[in-house]
């Protein structure tokens, strides 16, 4: 509930019946309580001219009209015979908006556009009020000039009532869409192998901060596969979305500048020990006729190394390690080494174990194959042994007739993982 005007005259509250037939003119206009605002803002999104003859209903009416922006928790004003003063007190989280599915750009142009048509708009909106729906409105109108009919909601962006970061805009009908890709400074013998990156992305949903970061990394990961380890990637727009009767679909244009291929060579781990190939290899139990110089298509492998260290770290519990690689290159040799650089984070250990959808003989059963107990670290890659490799045994036989499903909830507060276990019959 919004807190009532207050209308004084000389320090006076004036309630009188007959009072709102009166005409003031007050000799200046001035607002108090909130410098984000310019005096003329506020004249501006209050509708006030100097100069003008005013009644107290009319004023009334001018301060309404700022009081619904959402922008102030609570506003006075105060008319002494010759000043009309009104004090603000500023609305408390504000927030910045954002384009969820929008084909417009954000920053300041799209900013400077909605200043023009709400001068209280300095990049941010209430979470109710009408400078929120203004706004919104304002996005379906920009998006029809661009012969995109769309309904557009807002809904606060983040975890209600404890992270929400921003004000989110998106499209809720129709669907936005990848649409098009455009490939330029492709070599040709990469053109029919990036046709099925492009297909594969082409449908997928628009997202207005993410798609292009997206399709650069989709490609740039597709070159280092084929070992272009230096390949530059820069993806945009291209041209105007095209509005259909389903969807929107959103065209992109993708730049390459490929470089030149590289071998990998061998891989330094933090512990100081050496990877070469046939380890990685070896570790993933990839069998290879070819020999390591023969070798070109070094992420394939890079990714597979990534994996074998990742999944040893996370087998004694590391479960929030991250595995970053640093490519050195040797140019003379035309050989990529590495140097993976890594950040195990906490270790995790097994918690509760959950048993769902078993009889107490099968559940007893379960139980006593659970090899991973309370308090030890926790290792994912054994749940797989759990349900996969139990030998020739009835409990085998079990899981072998049934759909093996498990559950887990990490825990960060306590750096535990509780495990729930599931069959359920196949069909």
């Amino acid at each position: 509930m919004r807190p009532t005007f207050l209308l004084l005259f000389a320090g006076v509250v004036l309630f009188a019946t007959g009072s709102a037939a009166q005409k003031f003119q007050p000799k200046s206009i001035q607002f108090k309580g909130d410098p984000e605002y310019s005096g003329q803002e506020l004249m501006a999104a209050a509708d006030l001219k100097t100069g003008v003859v005013l009644t107290s209903a009319e004023m009334g009416e001018h301060s309404k009209r700022l009081m619904d922006t959402g922008v102030f928790d609570t506003l006075t004003y105060k008319f002494d015979g010759q000043d009309l003063v009104f004090s603000l007190v500023p609305a408390t989280g504000l927030l910045p908006i954002r384009l969820e599915n929008l084909p417009l750009t954000p920053g300041k142009d799209l900013d400077a556009k909605l200043h023009d048509r709400f001068p209280l708009y300095h990049g941010k909106v209430p979470t109710e009020g009408g400078l929120l729906d203004n706004v919104r409105v304002a996005l379906e109108e920009m998006l029809a000039a661009q012969g995109m009919k769309a309904t557009v909601a807002a809904m606060p962006f983040g975890v209600a009532g404890r992270n929400v970061s921003a004000m989110s805009f998106a499209i809720t009908s129709p669907a936005v869409r990848v649409g098009a890709i455009q490939l330029d400074g492709v070599s040709p013998e990469m053109q029919s192998k990036l046709k099925v990156v492009a297909d594969h992305t082409t449908g997928t949903s628009f997202d207005t901060e993410s798609t292009a970061k997206n399709l650069e990394r989709a490609f740039e990961s597709f070159y280092s596969d084929e070992g272009y380890v230096s390949v530059k990637v820069h993806a945009g727009w291209l041209g105007n979305p095209i509005a259909g009767s389903e969807a929107i679909d959103v065209p992109f244009h993708v730049t390459v500048e490929e470089g030149r291929q590289y071998r990998l060579g061998s891989i330094h781990l933090p512990t100081g020990e050496l990877l070469t190939v046939a380890d990685i290899n070896k570790a993933a139990g990839i069998v290879s006729s070819k020999s390591e110089n023969m070798s070109i298509k070094e992420g394939v492998t890079l990714r597979t190394a990534l994996q074998v260290v990742t999944v040893e770290y996370k087998s004694k519990g590391y479960l929030d390690c991250v595995v970053t690689p640093h490519p050195q290159l040797d140019e003379a040799a035309g050989v990529v080494n590495y140097t993976f650089e890594v950040q195990p984070g906490p270790v995790y250990t097994m918690g509760k174990l959950t048993i769902q959808n078993a009889s107490d003989e099968l559940r007893a059963m379960m139980l006593s194959a659970w090899k991973m107990p309370a308090g030890a670290a926790f290792n994912q890659s054994a749940l797989f042994d759990y349900y996969y490799k139990q030998g020739n045994t009835p409990l085998a036989r079990t899981f072998a007739s049934a759909n093996c499903k498990y559950q887990l909830a990490k825990n960060p507060e306590t750096n535990t993982v509780d495990v729930t276990l599931r069959l359920e019959k196949k069909n």
